[in-house]
């Protein structure tokens, strides 16, 4: 059976792990049925391409891809969101940035949402070729997401690839310089720390008072919040565990430490996600693997309603990631 069969195959084991439980059969164990609630967040994957080729990569972005969102559909999202107004736009990639609509996509969506995020890399957002980009974000009030796994340049590298950490840095410096993340500042920079390997993340609240203290002391660099998220095994990831040797280990950790609590919070309950070419997905993840919202492809031009609360969400075994130890948002 192929990836993607054991995927559209409710009864089989996407991992093909022995002693692991379907994530659909250990939900009706606990007594839980997973459906949504009030849509409230649109997700927004505008490509690919990406100018780094992160081992942590759900969705094999990088260099040598191709997909990206087109102005067609650029568009048709702008029009959904004119059509429904959205809590939440988060805007993601592949390296976001990249994206030749971007800036449009900025100008146009910011006046249709209370908050418009924009999840960076830290090495694309600052490249020669995207000047004005940074202070066009500022001057519409973007929520910037970061990811910085580490604070060790070696371990950092190691994820994200050479010559990564220092233009991290000093992207973050010039953030800073702008009132990204200053204390007091309503322009939000948010970082997001990963695993570098095999593991479950460190307690949040540890790990971010070493990043707050560390980037001070070190570089003069505050944020506003850290956030730390386990790996999800597609993608990159997944190759990496499978010829690591590390792919049964790390999916039966993730599914003993399932948590119930987590569910309630899960950001699938309340967000439509739409891939580079204009179809709808319950989240990011699920792009990963053609899990389609509603069971069916669907393009962002048919949609018609949002989902709304008691519809179903497509599951699989990836989804133990979101619900392990204190969850995913």
């Amino acid at each position: 059976m192929s990836y993607l069969q054991a995927v559209k195959n409710p009864q089989s084991n996407l991992y093909q792990v022995p002693n692991l439980e379907t994530f659909r059969n250990n939900l009706a164990n606990h007594g839980i049925e997973l459906t949504r609630k009030k849509c409230t967040t649109l997700q927004v994957n505008v490509g690919q391409l990406c100018n780094q080729s992160c081992k942590h990569c759900h969705l094999d972005a990088g260099p040598f891809r191709r997909e990206i969102m087109n102005e067609k559909t650029a568009s048709e999202v702008i029009r959904l969101a004119e059509r429904f107004r959205f809590e939440t736009i988060d805007i993601t990639g592949g390296a976001p940035e990249m994206n030749p609509h971007i800036k449009m996509l900025v100008s146009k969506l910011a006046p249709l949402t209370d908050t418009l995020i924009l999840r960076s890399n830290l090495t694309a957002i600052a490249a020669e070729n995207q000047k004005g980009l940074l202070e066009l974000l500022a001057g519409n009030r973007i929520t910037l997401i970061a990811s910085l796994p580490s604070l060790n340049e070696t371990q950092s590298e190691a994820q994200r690839g050479e010559n990564t950490f220092a233009p991290s840095i000093r992207t973050l410096k010039k953030l800073n310089a702008l009132g990204y993340g200053r204390p007091g500042s309503d322009l939000q920079l948010n970082l997001v720390s990963n695993p570098t390997g095999a593991f479950l993340p460190a307690s949040q609240e540890h790990v971010e008072k070493r990043f707050r203290q560390m980037l001070a002391d070190k570089w003069d660099i505050s944020f506003t919040n850290l956030y730390v998220f386990a790996n999800v095994p597609l993608g990159r990831f997944l190759t990496w565990l499978q010829s690591s040797g590390n792919l049964e280990s790390y999916i039966l950790k993730l599914a003993t430490n399932f948590n119930p609590c987590t569910l309630d919070g899960l950001m699938c309950r309340s967000l439509v996600s739409i891939s580079w070419d204009g179809y709808l997905f319950d989240c990011d993840f699920n792009q990963s693997l053609q899990l389609y919202m509603g069971g069916r492809k669907k393009h962002v031009s048919e949609l018609r309603d949002l989902p709304g609360p008691g519809d179903t969400i497509a599951v699989s075994e990836h989804c133990y990631t979101c619900t392990a130890g204190s969850g995913f948002t």
